[in-house]
């Protein structure tokens, strides 16, 4: 196994995970949802790349766009986060799990097509799934606790700039 390469592409589909965490962040969500997105995250990060080494081939065929997919995921989230900002209560002590599912979804999509071609990159497809989901967990956490110190320094604009950015990172996503 080259590890070196897993541990590149572990911390690589880390960063999307980091990057939406952290515009998420500025929801200023309880410790509690903050765990718990970050356990949804690495949950999705061990079983996509192995749901995308059994069965990937076969449902590419079927999904004529999974582009579109994730930009509606990201812009649903964006303008979640946009409406959020305007609402009066300083911290969420509740988000429902249609929305932590739908997050880990967007940002483990990138594994599932990882998981197509990980035969090419190691015999040790469980051990790779273990090393995504890790490194996904930790950078959605961390991710989750800058966003929320930003929204300490910055206030409500920095959710309504967050929301601004998925919006446009699913505009990207789709347009590529």
């Amino acid at each position: 196994m080259h590890i070196f390469i897993v541990l590149t592409i572990a911390v690589s589909l880390s960063m999307d995970a980091f990057s939406l965490a952290l515009a998420y962040g500025t929801l200023n969500l309880s410790k509690k949802d903050m765990k718990l997105l970050s356990i949804i995250v690495g949950i999705y990060h061990f079983f996509m790349p192995l749901l995308g080494l059994f069965v990937g081939k076969i449902i590419l065929q079927f999904i004529k766009n999974p582009d579109f997919i994730v930009f509606l995921v990201l812009s649903v989230i964006g303008v979640q986060m946009i409406f959020e900002s305007f609402k009066k209560a300083e911290t969420f002590n509740y988000m429902n799990i249609t929305e932590l599912l739908l997050f880990g979804l967007a940002v483990s999509i990138d594994s599932f097509s990882v998981g197509i071609g990980l035969t090419s990159i190691s015999d040790h497809f469980v051990l790779c799934s273990c090393l995504f989901s890790f490194f996904s967990f930790f950078f959605t956490y961390l991710g989750l606790r800058l966003g929320k110190r930003i929204n300490l320094i910055f206030g409500k604009i920095s959710t309504i700039i967050g929301g601004i950015v998925l919006i446009l990172l699913g505009i990207l996503y789709v347009t590529h």
